[in-house]
């Protein structure tokens, strides 16, 4: 795990030590503090020690193996390094097509470059390949990161697979007994078959995984030793934390008073955050975003030759146009229907044949006109 295990240590230096006040007493190691108050990981500590950058109580140091006690003053590049903060968690929804670590040899793109700005120098508590998606924890403790990763810990994870093969369940309760694959052994395993959809030549299955060591690859080389192929890979929860309905590429921040009631075993007591304190929104997801090049939607833009802010005033400054008062007793005037223009037929104008047509109108308020006198009336049918 990158910045997460303990790195090696160049060299030690009993006069070193000695030399500094807390070097050989209680405290924490240099590279330790450094990294929890967000200045760089602790291989790179090693690297600034070694460039003479840093230095305890006005001496420069010229190895990790110096302890930092609570009075120390510890410096790098003349400028004094402050306390760390308190214990942070968030919960990131990582896309496909990113590699969890601060720095890839390949060139490939990285969560931590496309996580949303404002975030202090956090790292990640274990991994999901680069085909994997799902939750995502993420700290500034390093300390609480290596707990929550240890398999003695018993954290669960859990996973949804869709893979390409044929299961049935009697077959993948096999895995709760534990399997080895490739001359590594993967503890006990529950998986249960969600739903199957046969193919031509094989079927696509849902499967729910649940276990609690988190070996690299573990659920794709388990699945993969019973005779199925893993083409998607959703990681659903991490201990006691959720993806749940966290979008794509968003960041959001876990409340101080959850990080005590769930992980206050995993922290140093003067690292736990105050229940009280005020946590940030949650980060726009705009991590996917970047990772494949496209936006979620158009992006409201003002009119050609005005600014959003003078359109805006200017809105605010138009006057309202007056609503009209009625009087009581008053009848508010109906809209008139409007109805489509008479067709006009074959022969004449208004629809009206040529005889009918040549005929004088009638007047208003005039009698119907009807048969001549001495002839009775046509009968009808």
């Amino acid at each position: 795990m990158v910045d997460h295990a303990f790195d090696p240590i160049a060299g030690s230096s009993a006069g070193q030590a000695s030399a500094v006040d807390g070097g050989a007493g209680d405290g924490e190691r240099v590279a330790k503090v450094l990294a929890r108050a967000g200045v760089a990981s602790r291989r790179d500590v090693e690297k600034l020690i070694a460039a003479g950058r840093v230095a305890l109580n006005g001496q420069v140091l010229t190895t990790p193996a110096v302890k930092v006690g609570p009075d120390d003053l510890l410096t790098v590049d003349g400028a004094a390094v402050g306390e760390a903060e308190p214990t942070r968690v968030w919960r990131y929804h990582k896309p496909t097509g990113l590699v969890t670590t601060h720095r890839d040899p390949k060139g490939r793109p990285t969560v931590f470059e496309h996580l949303p700005e404002g975030l202090p120098r956090v790292i990640s508590v274990g991994r999901l390949d680069l085909n994997s998606e799902g939750l995502l924890l993420l700290t500034n403790d390093g300390a609480l990161a290596r707990a929550l990763e240890m398999p003695a810990t018993g954290v669960v994870r859990r996973y949804r697979a869709r893979a390409r093969g044929h299961a049935t369940q009697a077959k993948l309760d096999t895995l709760q007994q534990g399997i080895t694959v490739d001359g590594v052994h993967y503890g006990p395993i529950e998986a249960r078959l969600d739903k199957a959809k046969e193919g031509a030549t094989a079927a696509n299955l849902w499967i729910t995984v649940t276990l609690t060591e988190g070996k690299n690859r573990e659920v794709r080389k388990v699945l993969e030793a019973l005779g199925l192929i893993v083409n998607r890979l959703i990681r659903l929860s991490y201990g006691p934390f959720q993806l749940g309905t966290l979008e794509i590429g968003q960041v959001e921040e876990v409340g101080p008073r959850v990080i005590r009631e769930q992980l206050a075993e995993h922290i140093a007591p003067g690292s736990l955050p105050s229940a009280t304190r005020k946590i940030a929104p949650a980060a726009p997801a705009r991590a996917q975003e970047q990772a494949s090049g496209q936006r979620r939607g158009p992006r409201p833009s003002a009119p050609r030759g005005q600014a959003p802010a003078a359109r805006e005033k200017a809105a605010q400054e138009k006057p309202a146009k007056p609503k009209t008062e009625y009087k009581p007793g008053w009848a508010k005037p109906k809209k008139r229907a409007s109805h489509p223009p008479p067709k006009t037929a074959r022969g004449g104008p208004e629809g009206r044949s040529p005889k009918a047509a040549a005929r004088p109108p009638v007047k208003p308020g005039a009698p119907r006109r009807g048969p001549p006198k001495g002839r009775a009336p046509r009968p009808r049918g």
